[in-house]
């Protein structure tokens, strides 16, 4: 139904006839009429198509008047079919020249798009080169009938916020406390101590901003940062006054929490990655913890990052933001050096006193001890700082950076990558010891191995999985309790006592009282990823693991598999993570690399890349890499397909988004056969 340039009231709609005599006609029986106030609706529709993503009129019939309010969910006719729509606004004109059609019914007069969230929204999807239907599939859970009906409970009293010595601790922690009492807008990038009990610290910030009537929006990467984040702001705040959201809810408790929050009657909302958008009231701060986490970027159209979602809501709501975390990406560095926020660090002699000891090894003394030192997967070193804290009664984290036996194979002659003589994928010895090497792809045994390069059949592990290692581990260590976590069973907490505790990057479980060391093993594995963020990721996951561990006073130690002379060893012996975060802003500045410019990604076939680069309008700064082969060449030299990426200057990223979103709905609109995945500031450029 398109829109007409003109404005026309809609007395002059041609709706019914009028005699001679200036009187209109009465209306035919069961005809519908239009209501008295503010009969047109600017209805958006549910429909996934990039042309359409703007707002439709329709006639609002007196007999829905009362529940078509603003923000309620309808169901329209649309293009011959009933479609779902959320009403936005209502008026008393058009711009349509036609008839306009009735609304068919009100699914549900709740309002469940406020004025805030529908400009949200619409920001995101700019910001993105996406929809609006898109972003709101991803801010607005499904409706619950029995969830909805149930009355709405008032808005929790919040007692006043404790007084908090917490926050004094770091340089401007105190004044920013003290602004968020005083509901000033006040930004932050927060570096936490290691052995900080960081849930605390946020809590205490949320309850502050709801002891003053406000809304506070806290989002973590996972449930188990979730449980603990709950429990500590339910302290501080009343169970009644916080509310989880997750994704693992079930469809009518998920809803009833998010009416909660949306009705105002819990001020404080803790979740994961779709909380960003939580339609929190009046809300007062903003956090996002450990914003370089992969998690924190949504897999759906139009992939929008916490972190950035929230920075937004900040500068639309006038409300404080904080980036928090044990270690600092470059986009938040970018936010500290612009004066957008303030950097809130402890200082030398706090940290000193709170962290670990740091070995790297191949470190010349411990060469000098050892002289396999620099190749061994498990030096001395290592099993005398195991040794140490397990005889103290402690017990010892293990980091491997894979999951599973054996899951990289090579030839053992020539090194060569061992792949399945079927499908071409990799080799890998998941089963264990006494099973034939398997493909991870289609799962075939290979029980007669021979290289291609040089004809040789035995194969080498190339990366040593988590279950390997805590059999080895088992097996150095007779009578120590060897646990894992990682992959289907992560483990939340773990006793403090004498236990190796084997896990996965981000897998790792908080020990009562602190692990006396941990082991992070094969470095090489982490820093030798081909990824622009290989060295901040490494980086973001050794702190996460070394916060768990005692202080150095109480003997806590860390034995880093990585040389000492490489940057993040560097900063994790020196536990400076914004010498870091500021070494690699600027070689991203100097390379042309996010978060110094906006890039996009556009992924399809071939001809489709071609097309769509050939008729976009890039702005003055735009500039296009590649497109390049995201696959194998098939026998004829063909690939599947291709991407390519555009790079701009951040002063221009509106622009890029604009037309991008523009050059997709004229293909939609052509109905091109090929689709293209856009993305904005992809998480993965190499």
């Amino acid at each position: 139904m398109p829109d007409g340039a003109e404005t026309t009231p809609l007395w002059d709609l041609p709706r019914t006839k009028k005699p001679a005599g200036g009187r209109p006609r009465a209306a035919r029986k069961g005809q519908q009429q239009p209501a008295a106030a503010n009969p047109v609706a600017r209805i958006v529709v549910d429909v996934p198509l990039a042309h359409l993503d703007r707002t439709f009129d329709y006639q609002v019939p007196d007999k829905l008047d009362a529940d078509a309010v603003p923000g309620c969910r309808v169901r329209v006719r649309f293009a011959g079919q009933l479609v779902d729509g959320f009403l936005i606004e209502r008026a008393d004109t058009t711009e349509h020249t036609g008839r306009l059609a009735f609304l068919e019914r009100v699914t549900s007069s709740e309002p469940v798009l406020g004025p805030g969230l529908a400009a949200l929204a619409r920001t995101v999807a700019e910001r993105y080169g996406g929809t609006m239907i898109d972003v709101l599939r991803l801010a607005i859970p499904p409706r619950h009938a029995k969830a909805e009906g149930e009355p709405a409970r008032p808005r929790a009293e919040v007692p006043a916020a404790p007084v908090s010595t917490g926050w004094s601790r770091y340089q401007r922690g105190a004044a920013f406390l003290e602004a968020l009492r005083g509901n000033r807008q006040a930004h932050a990038v927060w570096q936490a101590l290691p052995g900080e009990d960081w849930p605390a610290r946020l809590a205490e910030a949320a309850a502050v901003v709801a002891a003053n009537g406000r809304g506070a929006v806290l989002v973590v990467p996972d449930l188990r940062d979730l449980a603990r984040l709950h429990a500590a702001c339910a302290a501080l705040a009343g169970e009644d006054a916080v509310v989880a959201l997750s994704a693992d809810l079930g469809p009518a408790e998920r809803y009833r929490r998010w009416l909660a929050v949306s009705r105002g009657s819990a001020p404080i909302v803790v979740g994961t990655r779709a909380t960003m958008f939580a339609p929190v009231a009046d809300p007062g701060l903003f956090v996002v913890w450990d914003d370089g986490d992969d998690l924190h970027v949504d897999p759906h159209m139009p992939y929008p990052q916490v972190r950035d979602v929230l920075t937004l809501r900040a500068h639309a709501d006038k409300a404080s933001l904080v980036v928090a975390g044990f270690a600092r990406t470059a986009e938040a560095q970018l936010l500290v050096e612009t004066g957008w926020a303030h950097a809130v660090v402890p200082s030398r002699e706090d940290l000193r006193t709170a962290a670990p000891r740091v070995t790297p090894v191949g470190e010349d003394f411990d060469v000098a001890r050892d002289e396999a030192a620099r190749v061994a997967r498990l030096p001395a070193v290592a099993f005398e700082a195991a040794r140490q804290a397990l005889g103290a009664g402690a017990p010892v984290l293990v980091q491997v950076p894979r999951r599973g036996y054996v899951p990289a194979l090579a030839c053992a002659q020539c090194r060569t990558p061992a792949h399945c003589r079927r499908c071409a994928g990799p080799l890998a010895l998941n089963g264990g010891p006494g099973h034939p090497p398997s493909c991870r792809w289609c799962g075939a045994p290979e029980g007669n191995f021979r290289c291609p390069s040089c004809g040789s059949v035995r194969l080498r592990a190339v990366v040593v999985g988590s279950k390997r290692t805590a059999e080895e581990l088992g097996r150095a260590f007779p009578g120590v309790a060897v646990r894992t976590s990682g992959a289907q069973e992560v483990l939340a907490t773990v006793p403090g006592k004498a236990a190796l505790v084997v896990c996965t990057p981000g897998a790792e479980p908080v020990a009562e009282g602190g692990y006396g060391a941990a082991l992070l093993l094969d470095g090489w594995a982490l820093l030798g990823r081909q990824d622009l963020r290989a060295a901040e990721e490494t980086l973001r996951r050794w702190m996460a693991a070394a916060a768990l561990v005692r202080p150095s006073s109480a003997g806590g130690r860390i034995v880093v598999g990585a040389e000492a002379a490489l940057t993040p060893v560097q900063a994790l012996v020196r536990w400076d993570p914004a010498w870091h975060a500021e070494r690699e802003l600027s070689e991203r500045r100097e390379l042309g690399f996010p978060p110094a410019v906006r890039m996009a990604s556009l992924e399809g076939t071939p001809e489709a890349v071609a097309a769509l680069l050939a008729e976009l309008a890039l702005p003055a700064s735009g500039e296009v890499l590649g497109p390049v082969p995201l696959g194998p060449a098939d026998e004829e030299g063909r690939t599947g397909r291709e991407r390519a990426l555009i790079r701009v200057l951040r002063s221009d990223g509106r622009a890029l988004a604009a037309a991008l979103a523009a050059a997709q709905a004229r293909r939609v609109a052509r109905k091109e056969p090929d689709p293209v995945r856009v993305q904005l500031d992809p998480l993965e450029l190499i």
